[in-house]
C-alpha cells in the first residue's frame, strides 16, 4: 500500500465500481478498497444464507425455500432501461462482454384500484382501460409530438418553447385527464413525485423518447433489460474492466480512515496502520460521515414467493409503479419482482421487492398498498435506511461522495450521479456517444 495513487475508491457498491472503471480506462492510477470481504457494498446480492442472516439472524432458511446458492437477491433492485446511460456505459466500456441481459416482460402502473399494463403497442395502447376512446385521441397527438420533438430542430417545436414551458402547461394544451397524465407522468417519464408539473417540459418530454425508444429497441413488453443472476455481477463486472487496465482490489480491508492534510484536503487512506497516499478519493457516504447529511429515508419488502405477481400476465419480471396521488402519499411506490427466468430464484420461486421514500416509521404498515398486490407471500422482510447526500466541496478537499441509493426501482438517477461525479473528477464529459 506504500505507493501514490490518482484516485482511491472505498467502497465496491455499483456507483463506486462504475466509477473505478472509468477512471482507470482513462489512465489514471486507481487503488479500490472495501472493508467488506466481498463485493456489493450497499447493492450486493444475497444467497438465501446471507439474507436470513442479515434479517433473521442465526435462524436457517425452511428447506422448502430450495437451495441457498440459487438465490441472488439484490439489496438494491434496479432495471436498466434498455436505451438508457446505464447500458452506454456498458457498451462504452464493453463490460457487456463479462454480463449476460434479458428482457423484463413488462411495465405496469397501479391506477384506480387496479394494476394495468403501460401499453408496449399500438393494439395494447387501442385496449387499454387507461384511457377512454376520446383520450386516446388526445393522448395519440401528444406522444406524436414527444416522438418528433427534436430539440435541435426547431421545425419540431410547434412554435413551443420547452424550456420555459412547465410540464402543465404542455399537458393543458392537448387536453389530457388527470389519469392519463398520472401515468404518463410516472410510468414513463419515472417521476417520483409531481414535482415536475411545475418544471420546463423539456426533462419530461425527453423522458418519454427514452422510455418508448427502450420500449422498442428489444421491442418486448417493456423497455426495461435485467442481468442474468442479479445486479451483483455488475459491479464485479466493472471491478474485473478497472483491473484490466491496472487497477488494484483490496478487500475486506478495515477501518479505511481517510486522511487529510492541513489544508484540509484529501492526502491518503490508512488502513492496518499502512497509508496509500493519493490525490483524491471517491466513496459512499459511510466512508466519510462528516461531509454528508441525511435527505430522507427508503422503507422496503422483500418478499419470497411462488408465484407471479396478480394480474400482471404471469409476467416472471416486472415492475409495477404506484403513483403518489393514487396511494395519498408525497411519493410514489414501487413494485420489483423477478424469478428464474432471470436466474435469480430456484425454478417455481419469485422475489417481489416493494419500496418507497418512507414518510413514517413503520415499513409494515406503509408498504402495505404494495404488498396488498402480491398476494400470498412465503417469507417476507422489512428494512429501513437512510439516505445520504454529499455537503463537502470536492474542488477543496478533493473527495467525491456518492449519494445513497433511492427507492426507485429503475437506474436512471443513480447513472446521473455517477456521470455527475466523473465530470467532477475529470473535469470533462463522459461521451457516451
Amino acid at each position: 500500500m506504500d505507493e501514490e495513487y490518482d484516485v482511491i475508491v472505498l467502497g465496491t457498491g455499483l456507483k463506486e465500481c462504475i466509477l473505478s472503471g472509468l477512471l482507470s480506462v482513462d489512465g489514471l492510477k486507481v487503488l479500490h478498497m472495501d472493508r467488506n470481504d466481498y463485493y456489493g457494498g450497499d447493492s450486493a446480492s444475497l444467497n438465501l444464507i446471507q439474507l436470513w442472516k442479515r434479517f433473521r439472524g442465526n435462524d436457517k432458511p425452511p428447506a422448502h425455500l430450495g437451495s441457498s446458492r440459487d438465490y441472488h437477491v439484490d439489496m438494491i433492485p434496479k432495471f436498466m432501461m434498455a436505451n438508457g446511460n446505464l447500458v452506454r456505459v456498458l457498451n462504452h466500456t464493453d463490460v457487456t462482454k463479462y454480463l449476460s441481459f434479458k428482457a423484463v416482460d413488462g411495465s405496469f402502473v397501479y391506477s384506480k384500484g387496479k394494476v394495468h399494463k403501460v401499453p408496449a403497442t399500438d393494439t395494447e395502447a387501442r385496449r387499454s382501460p387507461l384511457m377512454g376512446f376520446f383520450e386516446k385521441l388526445r393522448a395519440r397527438k401528444f406522444f406524436v409530438y414527444v416522438q418528433d420533438y427534436d430539440e435541435n430542430d426547431p421545425k419540431t417545436h410547434e412554435g413551443i418553447d420547452l424550456t420555459r414551458v412547465t410540464t402543465r402547461n404542455l399537458i393543458a394544451k392537448y387536453g389530457l385527464d388527470y389519469n392519463t397524465v398520472d401515468f404518463i407522468g410516472h410510468a414513463m417519464a419515472l417521476h417520483g413525485d409531481d414535482r415536475y408539473f411545475n418544471e420546463p417540459a423539456l426533462d419530461t418530454v425527453k423522458r418519454i423518447k427514452l422510455y418508448t425508444q427502450s420500449l422498442a429497441r428489444f421491442q418486448g413488453g417493456s423497455p426495461y433489460i435485467y442481468p442474468l443472476y442479479g445486479l451483483g455481477e455488475l459491479p464485479q463486472a466493472f471491478a474485473r474492466l478497472s483491473a484490466v487496465y491496472g487497477g488494484i482490489y483490496m478487500l475486506n480491508k478495515p477501518e479505511c480512515k481517510v486522511e487529510f492534510n492541513e489544508e484540509g484536503q484529501v492526502c491518503g487512506v490508512t488502513s492496518e496502520g499502512e497509508t496509500a497516499k493519493c490525490k483524491k478519493v471517491v466513496c459512499d457516504p459511510s466512508y466519510l460521515p462528516n461531509k454528508v447529511r441525511k435527505v430522507g429515508r427508503v422503507a422496503r419488502a422483500i418478499a419470497i414467493m411462488s408465484h407471479p405477481i396478480p394480474n400482471t400476465s404471469n409476467s416472471h419480471s416486472v415492475q409495477v409503479i404506484l403513483p403518489q396521488k393514487q396511494l395519498g402519499r408525497k411519493s410514489d411506490m414501487y413494485l420489483f419482482c423477478c424469478s428464474y427466468s432471470h436466474n435469480v430464484t430456484p425454478k417455481g420461486k419469485f422475489i417481489a421487492f416493494v419500496s418507497t421514500e418512507a414518510e413514517i416509521d413503520n415499513p409494515q404498515v406503509e408498504l402495505q398498498p404494495g404488498i396488498d398486490l402480491l398476494g400470498p407471500v412465503d417469507e417476507i422482510f422489512f428494512d429501513i435506511y437512510d439516505r445520504y447526500e454529499p455537503v463537502n466541496e470536492p474542488y477543496l478537499d478533493n473527495c467525491f461522495i456518492s449519494t445513497s441509493y433511492d427507492a426507485t426501482t429503475h437506474f436512471e438517477s443513480t447513472v446521473t450521479d455517477v456521470l455527475n461525479m466523473y465530470s467532477l473528477i475529470t473535469g470533462k464529459e463522459l461521451d457516451l456517444r
